[in-house]
């Protein structure tokens, strides 16, 4: 059974936060505190306890996976198919997603701000544009920080590539990376030639020397390392670590996914969530396709579709997708025009991602872009919208401000982010 902990709450109230006015009444900044959580709302019931995000980093296309054109210049190598849900086409390139779509949606008018490759990510996975002087977190550092930890593994786990930082949430709210999908941290168990006694006798020197340096020095720096300390041995020592390993999973099942790097991780995401981890992300890369665009994502989907499928089909069957909530996503799409190379450029003016589960109702398709990819062409979609709309799912209110370290209040969701509302009901 899983037990919970306390998520991470380092900056979530400080000293300036609280003072204390005429009366005694608790006070924010000289406003009484009842009168701001009224003001400010309160999270919604939740959909989802749960997030796998597939980060298809370089600017997926658009036109060649979800948003097919059919008969248009910019339609390019593939043709669409039909799909299990009534009136929706995908590419040729995901026949087994195909039959998996009435549990799926799509979001065909994601309006993006940003061609350049950094800039873009850091949108699409912060919510916020890039600051000089400012590191935001993360879409799963939000989440582990709203919601509590479940279990012993770590409520955030990055497969496959780096997440983004944590930034002012804290260490406690930074994601555990996994490069190899599948296979043992080596960094999780003592050297072939320091035995277990041996081993634990050195972790308990290194933390009695870290409790006496943590009340001497006493920094947030400290403390936080000794954290991660604790944190990775209580790991090391747990049954549950077992949930990263996929020697003993049955080979029709690896085959099933695809005996890929991202095969793998989707179904080692799979198990992460069964055992209650909050947030998996799960990387792949190579979708810069300036040149070659077609043979490139034709492999891509000899890749990407039978992951997906599987994952799709297993957690309807065993029930978990009620409460997962499964994204896709990539920094921009790609330009409808075809350039003299057979590849598409960047293209950040519409584009589109794929959820499902976590409360997403299947079998519909949210806004659309023009005849031919290039722009909106209705209901419009702002990329931190979608860090709305995934909060909206977890019952977190995203409207909510959080304290940095620096004394500067900063909203969980950039404002102006409105859920996806449609995508529920």
């Amino acid at each position: 059974m899983m037990k919970k902990a306390t998520h991470c709450s380092d900056y979530a109230v400080t000293r300036r936060r609280f003072l204390k006015g005429a009366g005694g009444a608790a006070t924010l900044l000289g406003m009484p505190v009842s009168q701001l959580l009224a003001a400010g709302g309160s999270a919604l019931p939740a959909k989802a306890e749960h997030v796998i995000l597939f980060w298809n980093g370089g600017g997926m296309s658009h036109i060649d996976t979800w948003d097919p054109k059919p008969g248009r210049p910019t339609q390019g190598d593939f043709d669409p198919i039909k799909t299990s849900a009534d009136g929706i086409q995908i590419s040729e390139i995901l026949p087994q997603l195909a039959k998996q779509m009435h549990h799926c949606a799509l979001v065909r008018s994601i309006a993006g701000t940003n061609g350049d490759h950094g800039r873009a990510t850091y949108e699409l996975q912060t919510g916020y544009g890039q600051s000089a002087n400012l590191v935001h977190p993360g879409l799963g550092s939000i989440v582990v920080h709203e919601k509590e930890r479940l279990g012993d593994l770590p409520a955030y786990v990055t497969v496959s590539g780096q997440a983004p930082r944590s930034g002012y949430l804290g260490q406690k709210c930074a994601a555990y990376f996994v490069g190899q999908p599948g296979e043992p941290d080596p960094y999780l168990k003592f050297p072939a030639d320091i035995s277990e006694i041996r081993g634990n006798k050195r972790l308990e020197v290194l933390a009695r020397m870290n409790r006496k340096t943590s009340s001497q020095v006493g920094s947030k720096a400290m403390q936080a390392n000794e954290t991660a300390v604790d944190d990775a041995v209580a790991l090391m020592r747990s049954p549950a670590l077992k949930a990263f390993e996929l020697k003993h999973e049955n080979p029709k099942t690896i085959a099933r996914y695809g005996d890929t790097d991202f095969g793998r991780g989707a179904l080692m995401a799979k198990r992460l969530v069964e055992t209650g981890v909050r947030f998996v992300q799960v990387n792949r890369g190579g979708f810069d396709t300036h040149s070659n665009n077609f043979e490139a994502m034709r492999a891509h989907g000899e890749i990407m579709d039978p992951a997906l499928a599987s994952l799709i089909e297993d957690l309807a069957s065993s029930g978990l997708l009620q409460k997962t909530l499964v994204l896709m996503l990539s920094e921009f799409g790609r330009t409808p025009r075809i350039n003299e190379n057979a590849g598409r450029d960047h293209h950040a003016k519409v584009f589109s991602c794929f959820l499902a589960g976590g409360g997403v109702q299947g079998g519909q398709v949210i806004g659309a872009s023009d005849e031919d990819g290039v722009a909106p062409a209705e209901r419009p979609v702002k990329p931190y919208d979608l860090h709305a709309t995934v909060c909206h799912a977890l019952g977190i209110d995203g409207n909510k401000e959080i304290m940095t370290p620096l004394e500067r209040p900063m909203r969980l969701v950039r404002e102006g982010g409105e859920p996806v509302k449609e995508l529920f009901s």
